[in-house]
Parts: C-alpha cells; structure tokens; sequence
C-alpha cells in the first residue's frame, strides 16, 4: 500500500482501535482487577448486613449460613460481652471468625457505641487481607461479616493467560479484518477519483460504482452532475467567444468597408456619404453597447454595484420605455400591446436597472416575436406585482429553458444577429433580478410563443 494512502489510513485506524479496546481491557481485568474485586467482596458483606438486619430471630440461623455461602464471607453473630450467639458454617480462606484475632475488633466495636464499623485486618495464617463490616442489631447483639478481599491468585493468573490468548487471536482477526474493510471502503472512492480525472477531458462519464455505501452513491451521482454541467459550461463557453467574436468582428468589418466606399466610391457624392456615416454611427454604437453590457454584466457578477432603491411609478416606466419604440412601429410594422388595470404602481427598486431590465426583455421578444410583430408587456397586481413580456415566436424547447439566461444561448446553437441589443441582454436581467431578491421565470409553448416574468414584492 501506498504511503498515506487510503487503504493504509483505514488499516491503520481500524488497528489502533483494536489495540486501544485491547489496552481498556487489560487495564481492567489485570492492572485493576485486585481494587475491583476488593470493591465487589466489600459490597457483598454490607449487602450480606442488610439482609441480617431484617431478619427476625427465628429465621436468623437459616439466613445467616444461606447468604455466606452464597457470597462467601463468614458471619458471626455476638452479644455486648462479645460471646458468639450465631456463627455461619462456611469457613472460606481468611475466615477470623471464633479465632482469637477477632476479639479486638470485636470489643472495639462493641464499645464505640455506633451502629456500624469496618476493619481491615491482616489474617496471620494465611497471609491475606480481609475485611470485616460489623453492625448493631436489636436488643444489644451485633453482627460482624468477615470476608478476604485479596484476589484469588489462580483467578489472576487464569485471567491474565487468558487475556493473552485473546490479545493475539484479536490483533490477527484486525490484521485480517481491517484489511478487507480499507479494501472494500476504498476500492470505490479510488475508481470516483480515477474518473474524476478524466473531468479535464471534456467527457461524459459514468461515475456509477458497485457499492452498497450510501454517501459514495450520493458523492458519485454529484460527480455525474457536475460533470454534466461542466461540459454545458465548456460547450457554453464555446459558443460565447465564437459569437463575442463574431458580434465584435461584424460591426467592425462594415465599419471598415463603409469608410472605404465613403473615401473611394462615395468621395463626390455627399447623399451616399451620409448613408455610409449613418451606418457606420449605427455599427459604431452596436459595437459600443456591447462592451457596455460586457462591463455591466462582469461588475453585476462581481457583484460590484450596488443597489439605489427609491420609489417610483412602474406604470409609467415602462410607457417610458415603450416610446423609444416607435420607430419600430412606423418603420418595421411592429406593435407594442401594454395591459395594465392601474394608472398608478409605486414600487421601491433600483429604478435605472429595473429599467434595463424591462428594456432588455422587450428587446429579447422583439429579436423572436412571430411574423406578426406582435409584444406584449402585461401587469398585474395581486399579492406581488407581476410583470410579463410575452412574444408570439417559436417558443423554447424545454430542455433548454434552464440555459437561457447563460450568455449567447440560442435554440438552435446558430447564432444569428439580433435585430435590436447585444445577445447579452438576458444574463443581465437575471443578475439584476437576482440582486434585488425578485422571484422570475419562463413559460413557453413551442410554436406559440414565450413569456418572460418576474415579480415585484409590493411594499407595506
């Protein structure tokens, strides 16, 4: 495996983790095994306690030998002379009941006149330490429970062979184990990231892989779509320098050809003069309001200016823009419907880019409106104001509706020079539109035409 690789990584981890569970439990089976079971018989004889003390004397003598065997500890039961009344008849390892060493704790407690008390006394035939709980009963009798807390050495060493034996079975299953889970976890993600690869290519490529993990699914499927995104994005970026080049060639081509008929065949006749200038003024301005909507649309992607909201009638914005129409309508037989029920809108936007954009899509319905010449700019008013420029066209395939706002987009990937505008005019619109937060979109129908709209959030 590879240095730092994933395969290497997931053995890695997995191994650490099997030796830490292994570390915990060595800690506590073998390093920490004599307080336990210290602590375990310690809690058995006050355990063993309680159950004396509600006990009544009848059933005392039975009570006593069932729970000493059960927990294994000796019991005594005393008077306040220290005489033994009752005695347990299991006698474990350790055990100082009836031995001459249990007198002094005995009367120790017998005279310190609390209702319990605990000893730690060193057995001196055994060598062992134990432990001895004692409590006051009824009537001036006490109980005393005596139990080793030493651990049991064969236990110890039965344990720790034990815990060997398990230690080296557990390292190999992870060697093994661990193995196959980096090879099954990583095997996907290292054919995701050789596909990947080929993203640079300009390729579409499948990024299905054969696992059974949910996020690698996802991880692969939003590969898939990016990918899909980026060729559009390339095939996109194509067609936009293709037609850039051809919007800024052309203007300048019939510039120059103008100039030259004005100076070489022109040159003593004034009226042909003037045409030539008029047209190469028309091309001219064609050319300068293309680098216009160039810079206008980078310094709204860069998102460098900044909004001047004010208030002002919609209504009468749009009959503004309208009027710069009429030329078309005397000229090339266009007509311009405007349906609106209010004479009045006030709205609150930046009023100048609210302008660009209605301008920019009656431009757009003028370039593809039917052989009717027909536009029409509706507005309503209801909850939010909704505007809507609607052409009598070719309509928009479907598929294609999401690109339309990209740059240069055309139906049918040829472009042709618009009658009116720059071919940018749309990108435009959805930044502006984007920048003031306003919701927009498209319906169209293939050979009945296309309606842009967006809306307005009234204010209160």
């Amino acid at each position: 495996m590879k240095k730092n690789s994933l395969n290497l990584e997931i053995w890695k981890y997995f191994l650490i983790f099997s030796i830490l569970i292994l570390s915990i439990l060595w800690s506590f089976q073998v390093l920490f095994f004599d307080k336990y079971y210290e602590y375990s018989k310690i809690q058995d004889a006050k355990h063993v306690a309680n159950i004396i003390k509600n006990t009544n004397n009848d059933n005392l003598a039975n009570t006593i030998n069932k729970a000493s065997l059960e927990k294994e500890v000796c019991i005594e039961i005393s008077d306040d002379g220290a005489l033994p009344l009752y005695s347990s008849t299991y006698r474990g390892k350790g055990c100082l009941i009836g031995d001459i060493n249990s007198l002094f704790y005995k009367s120790d407690f017998i005279n310190s006149n609390t209702t319990n008390k605990t000893y730690k006394v060193r057995n001196p035939y055994y060598k062992n330490e134990t432990f001895v709980y004692a409590i006051k009963l009824n009537n001036n009798n006490y109980a005393f429970i005596n139990t080793s807390i030493d651990a049991v050495d064969g236990t110890a060493s039965i344990l720790t062979k034990q815990l060997i034996f398990i230690t080296f079975i557990v390292l190999i299953l992870s060697f093994i184990i661990s193995y196959y889970i980096s090879k099954h976890i990583s095997k996907p993600i290292i054919e995701i990231n050789e596909k990947a690869k080929l993203i640079s290519k300009n390729k579409i490529i499948d990024f299905n892989t054969d696992t059974k993990i949910n996020e690698l699914n996802e991880l692969s499927k939003t590969l898939e779509s990016a990918n899909i995104e980026l060729n559009k994005t390339d095939e996109l970026r194509r067609d936009l320098m293709a037609n850039v080049s051809h919007d800024l060639k052309t203007p300048l081509t019939m510039i120059k050809a103008y100039a030259e008929m004005s100076v070489d065949l022109h040159s003593n006749n004034k009226e042909k003069q003037e045409e030539d200038m008029k047209t190469i003024i028309d091309e001219t301005d064609r050319l300068s309001n293309l680098v216009g909507d160039i810079l206008t649309l980078s310094k709204m992607q860069s998102n460098m200016e900044e909004l001047n909201i004010e208030e002002f009638n919609l209504i009468e914005l749009i009959d503004n823009i309208l009027n710069k129409y009429k030329y078309l309508e005397e000229l090339e037989n266009y007509h311009f419907n405007f349906i609106h029920k209010n004479k009045s809108i006030i709205v609150k936007a930046d009023k100048s880019k609210l302008e660009q954009v209605i301008y920019n899509l009656v431009n757009n319905a003028i370039n593809y409106t039917g052989d009717d010449n027909t536009v029409t700019i509706k507005v309503t008013s209801k909850e939010d104001i909704k505007v809507e420029i609607i052409d009598t066209g070719k309509g928009i395939k479907e598929e294609d509706i999401p690109y339309i706002w990209d740059k240069y987009f055309k139906n049918k990937k040829k472009h042709k020079r618009n009658l009116i505008g720059t071919g940018l005019g749309l990108s435009i619109v959805k930044q502006i539109l984007e920048a003031h937060n306003y919701k927009y979109g498209i319906d169209s129908t293939l050979n009945k035409g296309t309606t842009f709209y967006f809306y307005i959030k009234k204010e209160d």
